[in-house]
């Protein structure tokens, strides 16, 4: 699969292995991720990041290996891991806080070397950390209200959140 991937400081686009849900995981295709000021600045400052990771005790990026960052998207579900209970169908258009349940505990997305954001064509996310996108919300809308879920577990209304650039329009140019 095709991703947006930061190496040696510079963001380039590259082919990786597409990613195998595990048990509770969910395998999506990425229908849109916002660029967060947070991405702009760990390509600028990922070595002052990864020393406050390390001084807060959060494991911090390897940046002499891949990072795809992305932590605000929206997602279309492709085909579940087992132990899932497939409560929604494949197709069906997502957003996710950007971690993952693991055994070891909650891991991020998006800042890891080993779970790639919504700058990749696929990703993995936890089954029970999905949220269904309402009412035929546009994935570019739905993945820059994704950190705005209301109390009822949907994603709160677009017009809330200003514009950002999104990976949509890139991929155009892939």
């Amino acid at each position: 699969m095709r991703a947006a991937i930061f190496r040696n400081g510079e963001i380039v686009v590259d082919r990786m292995a597409e990613p195998k849900p595990g048990p509770g995981q969910v395998l999506v295709k990425t229908l849109a991720c916002g660029i967060c000021g947070s991405d702009l600045h760990a390509r600028q400052h990922a070595p002052r990041m990864v020393e406050m990771a390390r001084k807060t005790g959060r494991p911090p990026m390897d940046l002499s290996r891949d990072v795809v960052f992305g932590h605000e998207f929206c997602c279309e579900i492709v085909d579940y891991g087992p132990g899932t209970e497939r409560r929604l169908k494949p197709g069906t258009h997502v957003c996710s806080l950007p971690a993952l349940l693991t055994p070891e505990g909650i891991k991020g997305i998006g800042y890891s070397n080993d779970f790639v954001g919504g700058y990749a064509e696929q990703m993995i996310l936890s089954e029970p950390l999905l949220l269904e996108v309402p009412n035929g919300l546009a994935p570019e809308h739905a993945a820059l209200t994704a950190w705005t879920p209301t109390a009822s577990g949907s994603v709160s209304a677009a017009s809330t959140r200003s514009r950002k650039p999104t990976l949509a329009a890139a991929r155009s140019r892939w």
